[in-house]
């Protein structure tokens, strides 16, 4: 990442930047995060609204470039780690401080993404939407959707304000997944994908692999905790080996409870249709 002169008069950001700004780059890790380049690195964080930005745990301030929203710092590459974090503070007084999505890696594997340009991934659900996770000892949620002719996505939800320009989305190639790890995000928090069409409209898409949604008629899905379920159904598993069960007969009985019972106009939970 090469730093930005910062000169007197009219300031103009760089075309890679003003993407950002625009909501339209399609590899914000291009511009955002820790950039390193021999002994030197070079950190900048974009913040719209913020008023200050520190990497607390260094004691270091990042400098606001131009009239912009952008904050940069530059120095000896060992004042900053790979993963650090990054407080921001609002003309309200308000602190917030979490680790940087844009100093991680991806995360989706090549296997995943091979499979599932094939057609052949018999678990993309597990890869797909939003997923409690620990990388590289920070806890998050890593986000994950297929958009194959989006020109730019990004998570929006109640921790950044739904606000497209704070969490733009990775592009993983010519398979149309997109992915963006957040550090640090909590179960239950609310969430959408904006994307860019290639028509260049901006559209608000709900997830289709999310694991949980918000009650009609709000329309928001949730991150949804990791499954504490303990099964207990061991001796059941060990009895069905004695028996050719993929090869034999079976009875599936469905029903829609939603039409099949209602108390007024307002639907059963499922408790009470139990």
């Amino acid at each position: 990442m090469t730093p930005i002169k910062k000169t007197a008069g009219n300031f103009k950001l760089p075309p890679p930047l003003q993407r950002i700004v625009d909501a339209r780059h399609h590899d914000p890790f291009e511009v955002l995060g820790r950039h390193q380049e021999g002994d030197t690195v070079h950190v900048r964080v974009y913040r719209p609204g913020a008023t200050g930005v520190t990497l607390p745990d260094q004691g270091l301030t990042l400098t606001r470039l131009g009239g912009s929203d952008f904050f940069e710092w530059q120095g000896a590459a060992n004042r900053v780690p790979p993963h650090y974090r990054v407080c921001w503070e609002f003309a309200d007084g308000s602190r917030h401080t979490a680790h940087d999505p844009y100093c991680f890696p991806p995360m989706v594997g090549d296997l995943d993404m091979h499979l599932f340009s094939e057609g052949r991934h018999l678990h993309v659900y597990r890869v797909l939407g939003a997923h409690p996770v620990e990388h590289e000892g920070v806890a998050g949620v890593l986000f994950a959707v297929w958009a194959p002719n989006a020109q730019r996505v990004s998570i929006i939800g109640n921790h950044n304000g739904w606000d497209g320009r704070i969490h733009p989305m990775r592009n993983r190639g010519g398979n149309g997944i997109w992915e963006l790890f957040i550090p640090e995000l909590p179960a239950g928090s609310l969430y959408k994908f904006e994307l860019r069409s290639p028509a260049g409209d901006v559209l608000v898409k709900g997830d289709p692999y999310g694991a949980q949604w918000q009650k009609r008629p709000d329309t928001a899905a949730v991150v949804a905790a990791a499954a504490q379920h303990e099964w207990a159904d061991d001796d059941w598993l060990v009895a069905r080996q004695g028996h050719d069960w993929q090869h034999k007969p079976m009875a599936i009985y469905e029903v829609h409870l939603g039409s099949w019972r209602r108390q007024g106009e307002e639907f059963l939970d499922y408790r009470e249709l139990a």
